[in-house]
């Protein structure tokens, strides 16, 4: 039985794939409006950094922001790396509250890696999608200062102050910085800084429209054992109610710690994503379902 219509035919199916990307690139106009000209911290880390296919997914992220005229920053990790350094150096990681303990040894390993290896390295995957970069540390132009954080913690520093000036240089040149979250202390040595806090504070000194934390989870959940309680949205209201429930895995305290200090602070907006999704910075910012958990400071109504 026949009904009339015919198969599609192959340049019809073009043509309708055609018309999808077209929309897409619509939909993502009102976005690239808004953004454009503004600046975007992106703290990159996690399976993101190790992951090639998810490596060259966000540096072709960060080369579109860059083409459409948003101000991409970013601040990266390594603990990964950081503690497979240590093991062939023969130093045992120690931990306390979701912070490295820092002594002489590790300190050393930790700058070797950051400055030596890390930081280069993005700065190359950049290059081979189009990005002009160049890699910074904490102690460029004064960017960072800090004070010991615990004397339980030995060189984990906290920052005391930030002068953004080599970074919004860079900006104004259009080149796209790429940060290593090393300080030099008041008192004159090396601090290794926790690199979400780092995003976080550098943000807030640039007045960033947005902070946003590659992760590997989804977001934010209110049930850490319940994978349907992903929050989408949230006010810093929540968010510290949720920081005081004491319900808040160790590692995503500084995460959002710094994402409520950011947002009182003048940040417009924070983002948990997942960075183990291909495209995550663009799916965040140029569609208006995003991924992941969204902060802002009071939710619309």
């Amino acid at each position: 039985m026949t009904t009339g219509h015919s198969a599609p035919s192959a340049e019809k199916t073009r043509i309708a794939s055609t018309m999808g990307k077209a929309k897409i690139f619509s939909e993502a106009m009102p976005f690239i409006r808004d953004y454009s000209g503004e600046t975007v911290v992106i703290k990159y880390g996690g399976s993101a950094m190790v992951d090639e296919a998810l490596r060259n997914s966000f540096a072709g992220d960060v080369a579109l922001l860059s083409l459409v005229g948003i101000r991409p920053v970013i601040v990266h990790g390594g603990g990964p790396q950081i503690t497979k350094a240590m093991g062939q150096a023969g130093v045992e990681p120690q931990w306390v509250e979701g912070l490295r303990v820092t002594d002489e040894a590790t300190i050393r390993v930790v700058q070797t890696t950051l400055a030596g290896e890390i930081n280069p390295d993005i700065v190359r995957l950049l290059a081979g999608h189009g990005v002009k970069s160049a890699g910074v540390t904490g102690f460029d132009g004064g960017l960072f200062t800090a004070r010991q954080r615990d004397k339980k913690l030995g060189f984990v520093g906290e920052v005391s102050r930030v002068d953004p000036e080599i970074v919004t240089g860079m900006l104004d040149n259009h080149m796209v910085p790429v940060v290593a979250p090393l300080a030099r202390g008041e008192d004159g040595e090396v601090y290794n800084l926790n690199a979400d806090t780092a995003a976080g504070e550098l943000a807030r000194a640039l007045g960033a429209k947005k902070l946003v934390y590659l992760t590997d989870v989804e977001g934010l959940y209110r049930d850490l054992g319940d994978q349907d309680s992903l929050i989408q949205k949230l006010s810093v209201v929540e968010l510290k109610s949720l920081l005081d429930s004491g319900s808040i895995s160790a590692g995503m305290l500084p995460k959002l710690a710094s994402c409520a200090d950011a947002l009182e602070n003048g940040v417009g907006h924070a983002h948990i994503l997942d960075g183990r999704v291909q495209h995550s910075l663009l799916l965040e910012i140029f569609t208006p379902e995003g991924i992941g958990t969204m902060i802002q400071r009071v939710l619309d109504v």
